[in-house]
């Protein structure tokens, strides 16, 4: 990060680790923040919620929690208008906004999971379970059967624990609130929690939606 501070682009929805973010610029203060990021030996920048109020006109509420969007493939339309495709990485605290500089910036730093219980791969199972059974009760509801591959992911993420709860848990449909919860619990056991408490929720409104439908 440099001394003008993070680029930063606030948003509707918390990311997670992981996540792929597309997104479509015109606005051209978001035109001059994909400029400057291209200019970047690793060109990134910030996402965080938009806990309460838009972005735009000013007003809006930030948390201070996000993660870094690294854009990975991006097409230039001129006239400002840029197609990028991001990867959501590492997570982020902010420290400080800054003022916009035409975007918002912030004074950021990695924040890294901290040091707590350990996650054992039985555990992890535990939540693969749950999910799957959620799943379950979804599709068998509509007639349909859940594919045998529904929570696969990469050997590479799945022998990353902390990676493994992140891709897990961005296939569950829960709200921005457990969203954001699940991104800024301290520790990974922690996070486990968080994600176990949203899944309880989740199946619940399914369970009400189902008994609504029949």
């Amino acid at each position: 990060m440099s001394t003008a501070g993070q680029p930063m682009f606030p948003l509707q929805s918390a990311l997670l680790p992981g996540e792929v973010l597309p997104l479509r610029i015109f606005e051209p203060r978001y035109s001059q923040l994909v400029r400057d990021c291209l200019a970047m030996d690793d060109p990134a920048f910030g996402v965080v919620l938009i806990t309460r109020g838009r972005e735009v006109g000013g007003g809006d509420v930030r948390s201070d929690v996000g993660a870094l969007a690294h854009i990975v493939e991006y097409a230039d339309h001129g006239l400002g208008q840029y197609q990028l495709n991001t990867v959501v990485g590492e997570r982020i605290r902010i420290d400080e906004w800054l003022p916009d500089d035409p975007y918002p910036r912030a004074a950021a730093r990695p924040w890294p999971d901290e040091p707590g219980p350990p996650v054992t791969a039985e555990l992890i199972g535990e939540v693969i379970d749950r999910i799957l059974a959620l799943f379950e009760r979804i599709v068998s509801s509509r007639g349909a059967q859940l594919r045998p591959d529904a929570l696969a992911v990469e050997p590479e993420i799945a022998d990353d624990p902390s990676r493994h709860i992140y891709a897990l848990a961005s296939r569950v449909p829960m709200g921005q609130a457990d969203r954001y919860a699940l991104l800024a619990a301290p520790t990974l056991a922690e996070r486990v929690e968080v994600l176990t408490d949203a899944l309880e929720t989740v199946a619940a409104m399914v369970e009400f939606q189902i008994a609504e439908e029949e």
